[in-house]
């Protein structure tokens, strides 16, 4: 083994760790438009060029922080879930568990948040390589409704999704294929509730509901277990408090 270059590999990802962590803050103080090298280099104490040597151009950067908080949050919710389960909760007490662990880190992170579910960032497209670490999201809520689905724990819908499919092949993949009758919209159903979930949050951690809940932890709870009626599930809420 090369010590010498066991070492430099070493101190390149100290660095870009450090650079991150940098960059992070100026999320919260100056939004992802704002973000620069230049500032990430103000704020980390090094020289412009340094900055570059880890992230040649700002694009670079942002496409780092947005798989970051894609995986961070992932990872909250995944966490959440093995708890649930080794708990024995039920499909609808596990998915309360998740959509919470997933507000805490909103709330927590609010700079990357804004970054993911946020107006979109001028001049930036995020490229082919953030969308495995943005599928863990969806995923981790796919698994918990086939879950329901294979244990009983599903109301048929009363009302099907009218028309064709509506779902891309790559949806349907990641689901694990289309099920059958009478769920056979679930993936669509599904979606509904994911877009739900995120609508949620946006208005939560952009304070869009403060002034008109009163207790927006209860407020969230409940409209997950509404959300979750439209794919057939049931939330329990008896017993729970706000947090």
């Amino acid at each position: 083994m090369d010590v010498s270059t066991t070492a430099a590999d070493d101190e390149n990802t100290a660095r870009r760790t450090a650079l991150k962590a940098t960059a992070r803050q100026l999320l919260v103080e100056l939004g992802a438009g704002g973000l620069s090298l230049e500032a990430v280099a103000g704020g980390s104490g090094l020289a412009l060029a340094d900055v570059e040597v880890v992230f040649p151009h700002r694009d670079d950067l942002l496409t780092a922080l947005v798989i970051d908080a894609y995986e961070e949050s992932a990872a909250a919710m995944e966490e959440a879930d093995r708890g649930a389960g080794a708990a024995g909760a039920t499909a609808g007490a596990r998915l309360l568990a998740v959509t919470r662990a997933l507000r805490k880190w909103s709330f927590d992170n609010s700079g990357q948040f804004t970054l993911i579910y946020g107006s979109p960032v001028p001049g930036y497209h995020a490229p082919q390589d953030t969308v495995p670490a943005a599928t863990r999201t969806p995923a981790v809520l796919a698994g918990i409704v086939r879950s329901a689905l294979a244990a009983g724990e599903l109301t048929p819908p009363r009302r099907a999704v009218p028309g064709p499919p509506l779902l891309l092949p790559e949806a349907v993949q990641l689901f694990g294929g289309t099920p059958e009758d009478p769920f056979s919209d679930l993936i669509e159903r599904g979606m509904v509730l994911w877009s739900n979930l995120v609508g949620l949050l946006v208005f939560q951690v952009f304070s869009r509901t403060h002034d008109s809940v009163r207790d927006e932890s209860a407020y969230f709870d409940f409209a997950i277990a509404v959300a979750a009626e439209s794919i057939g599930l049931t939330v329990p809420l008896d017993g729970v408090t706000a947090r």
